[in-house]
């Protein structure tokens, strides 16, 4: 089983980053808005690069491989747009 870090806001919006798993779960507690806050794309020197500038945020990178871009944007998102601190997050598993 996979951990996810939820963020439920005082609006009652429930953030998180995207897995088919997530949206499943949370689809039956109502409509889904699934908006993108980032991409991971090749450079021209054909390393790979998060671009989190839709939400604000850094570009990431360069790394050698594409998991290793997801990885780090997936970091960043539960660190630092998600607020990943004790009394704001809960990590489901």
């Amino acid at each position: 089983m996979t951990s996810h870090v939820v963020q439920i806001l005082s609006n009652g919006n429930i953030r998180f980053v995207y897995s088919d798993e997530m949206s499943k779960a949370l689809q039956k507690a109502g409509v889904l808005h699934i908006m993108r806050v980032s991409h991971v794309e090749p450079n021209s020197n054909g390393k790979w690069e998060a671009d989190l500038s839709p939400i604000k945020g850094p570009k990431l990178g360069p790394f050698k491989t594409r998991e290793a871009a997801l990885q780090a944007e997936v970091k960043w998102l539960e660190d630092k747009y998600l607020g990943k601190k004790k009394s704001a997050h809960r990590r489901l598993s």
